[in-house]
């Protein structure tokens, strides 16, 4: 079964950085470079939204309000992906979370994920 941890958020002023790790354990067979990893936030009454996603070493897509700001990245084995974040903004505030799949249809869309680590908090005061 597939497992996913994230870590690294915390609280910062406007324009500082963070950068979140998800590191994806599981059992094998499984080919860690098949999978999308992928990065979901929300805030308390929203949707969950997409921030980013990447596969094999290659950033798929990022949202409008992350191109420029976030960098999406992974390790050499491609099991632990990092989002960078820089210039944060106090509306980046959310509970971050990390996700997998072999194949979601929509690269950010949540429900296209079949895995999902227990979010990371990141609160961003001005």
């Amino acid at each position: 079964q597939l497992r996913l941890v994230e870590s690294g958020g915390g609280s910062v002023q406007a324009g500082e950085s963070l950068t979140l790790s998800c590191t994806r354990t599981g059992r094998p067979p499984y080919v860690a470079g098949q999978y999308f990893m992928a990065w979901f936030r929300q805030v308390p009454g929203k949707q969950r939204e997409g921030v980013a996603v990447i596969q094999e070493g290659v950033p798929k897509e990022f949202a409008d309000f992350a191109r420029g700001r976030f960098t999406i990245s992974q390790n050499n084995d491609k099991t632990t992906a990092y989002l960078q974040m820089n210039n944060l903004k106090p509306e980046d505030s959310a509970m971050y979370y990390c996700a997998a799949d072999r194949s979601p249809d929509r690269w950010l869309r949540a429900s296209d994920y079949s895995a999902w680590g227990e979010g990371t908090q990141v609160t961003v005061s001005s």
